[in-house]
């Protein structure tokens, strides 16, 4: 007869996993479509557990936005370390993108911004990201502007599925666009 080992998780590593059961269940269904219970059964923990670590649905949510900028960040901040242009930054987007739920969860954080307790920290993890781009590369607003512009767009595209890991097959605008792309392929 063998024995299993359970390992007991520390309060921050089930906050953690709390979290990234939060950003799949978000990314996927947005935030009024999502239940605690469903980010509970991801994590395989109780709905009255994940309350209590988070009070509410809305402190999930937001917890799960900040994951995700904060990856985001900290991404770019590596590239910054390789080199500070926008272009390496941008270049780390890129591979961002292959983990569509990041860019989805903010993608709905935007999307329920019009909620008053959700729209200012929303805006505060978005003029972050700005912030940090500008203070890593010296681009001037314009730049900055025009980066998260394009940013948006490849965002928006990984969210229909015309780019990243799971795309479908182009329709005709969009491989018009895609064909405009020089460093997207790959």
């Amino acid at each position: 007869m063998s024995t299993v080992t359970r390992t007991r998780l520390t309060a921050e590593e089930r906050q953690e996993q709390l979290i990234a059961a939060a950003v799949q269940a978000f990314s996927e269904n947005g935030y009024a479509g999502t239940t605690t219970d469903q980010v509970a059964r991801l994590a395989g923990v109780s709905q009255p557990y994940v309350i209590r670590l988070f009070r509410t649905k809305q402190e999930l949510f937001l917890a799960a936005v900040q994951h995700a900028g904060a990856r985001i960040e900290a991404k770019w901040r590596v590239a910054a370390e390789r080199e500070p242009t926008l272009e390496s930054l941008g270049n780390a987007y890129k591979e961002l993108l292959q983990e569509p739920e990041l860019t989805s969860m903010l993608l709905h954080g935007f999307a329920a911004a019009g909620d008053p307790a959700i729209g200012d920290p929303v805006r505060t993890c978005f003029g972050g990201l700005y912030e940090v781009v500008r203070e890593l590369t010296g681009a001037t607003d314009e730049e900055a502007r025009d980066f998260f512009a394009f940013g948006m767009l490849l965002t928006c595209l990984g969210a229909m599925r015309v780019i990243g890991p799971h795309a479908v097959p182009p329709q005709p605008w969009a491989a018009g666009m895609l064909d405009t792309f020089e460093n997207l392929k790959g």
